[in-house]
């Protein structure tokens, strides 16, 4: 029937006064218009069929990761061969008497062909993708980096296949050549080589995930990883800033994950208040009776003035003087309260290290160190424990005649003029 019309419209063409040669030349382009307009119909009604049929036969079964193939328009992009193979084939026949005309559309077929197959690689890739992003393991292993990696192999392939289309050469042996610009290569692409380590490095060592809390003071990073990338890690700091930081200067420089905590049974509390040295003593009876009063102590102070009176009898004291023999301090209570009272909150894990201790003094005074860990590990709520104990030390310091180390303020020296 083809054939028919295109005899007919041939000598349609003889009749009105054109020239044998003129008819057939019209008549092969008259042809090769219908030809496209064929195939363009036939691939609105394969990709019409796609959609209807094929598409929503995946996305109505119990298989989830294939719905990835319909999201990247992978069988869509299938659809674009069918009509390039149809033009590629009658294209021949209809000008096998034109060389040059034969050879022009048989160059932009290889190069329709090579965009679609590059665009159905990326398609099939980004797919992976999202079926792999699906699975839990994609938060520990991200391989973003070397789908990235595999993108640029087929694009660079690509583009030496479409060099070698326009200069008419072999792409094989035009590959083969490529090697003298290897070190141009390198230069070029030094971000993306030294990433792509990088992020190996990362991957095979489970340095970072996606979500993990790191900070990174050298590049302002203090968030969690919400993206990594074949040359990128994107932070998201606590202020919503976004902080990106090169993958292989993860591997080179230093940086705290606070993973660890995270998964830990507690989150650590290491803060420390400065005694007044000058406001340290011994404990009198008067104190002590004082001190007895408190519940958190009371215990204590009677079990360690057995012990300290059974100490100084055996070794025939002269408590009178109280250089002499072992005595209880009014510092030394107040650690003890401090243990009590950390104890009976239960927002600290005692299970975990627990310490309430003194550190080296200073010209500060002493430093109290509290060192134990939170139960709770959530920021604000965290904060909020933390603050509510050095609360109650800063209160409870003067009820065990002790006294906050500060440095003089303006007010201390108005008081000392006037």
């Amino acid at each position: 029937m083809f054939e028919r019309y295109s005899n007919m419209f041939k000598s349609w063409l003889e009749q009105i006064g054109l020239t044998s040669k003129i008819a057939n030349d019209l008549t092969s382009y008259f042809e090769f218009i219908v030809l496209i307009l064929l195939s363009l119909a036939l691939f609105i009604i394969i990709k019409q069929f796609i959609k209807s049929s094929v598409h929503h036969h995946i996305k109505r079964n119990q298989f989830k990761w294939d719905d990835a193939l319909v999201d990247k328009r992978v069988f869509i992009r299938f659809a674009y061969l069918i009509p390039l193979l149809i033009i590629n084939f009658y294209s021949k026949i209809i000008f096998e008497d034109y060389p040059l005309t034969l050879k022009i559309l048989h160059a932009v077929f290889q190069i329709s062909t090579l965009i679609i197959t590059v665009s159905i690689l990326n398609g099939i890739l980004n797919a992976l993708y999202t079926i792999y992003e699906s699975f839990e393991v994609s938060k520990v292993r991200p391989i973003k980096g070397y789908i990235q990696v595999s993108k640029i192999i087929i694009y660079v392939l690509g583009g030496a296949f479409f060099i070698s289309i326009l200069l008419g050469k072999d792409g094989i042996s035009w590959l083969a050549g490529f090697g003298a610009f290897s070190a141009i290569l390198l230069l070029v692409f030094k971000d993306p080589i030294l990433g792509f380590v990088g992020g190996i490095q990362l991957t095979s060592n489970d340095m970072v995930r996606l979500g993990d809390w790191i900070s990174m003071p050298k590049f302002g990073a203090d968030g969690n990883v919400i993206d990594i990338t074949l040359t990128t890690v994107k932070v998201q700091n606590w202020d919503k800033t976004i902080t990106t930081i090169p993958t292989y200067a993860l591997v080179t420089d230093y940086f705290q994950n606070w993973r660890g905590m995270e998964e830990s049974d507690g989150r650590r509390i290491k803060r420390s208040i400065n005694i007044d040295m000058s406001s340290v003593k011994f404990c009198d009876e008067e104190m002590l009776t004082k001190f007895k009063k408190y519940d958190f102590v009371r215990d204590y102070i009677e079990q360690k003035n057995e012990e300290l009176e059974a100490y100084n009898k055996q070794y025939e004291i002269d408590n009178s003087i109280l250089v002499n023999g072992r005595r209880q301090t009014n510092l030394g209570i107040f650690r003890a309260y401090l243990k009590v009272y950390l104890r009976h909150k239960p927002e600290i894990n005692t299970d975990m290290t627990f310490m309430v201790r003194q550190l080296q003094p200073t010209t500060d005074g002493i430093p109290m160190e509290i060192y134990i860990f939170s139960r709770i590990k959530e920021w604000v709520k965290y904060e909020e424990i933390q603050a509510d104990i050095f609360d109650h030390i800063l209160a409870v310091i003067p009820q065990f005649e002790l006294k906050v180390f500060q440095q003089p303020s303006g007010s201390d020296f108005k008081n000392i003029i006037s």
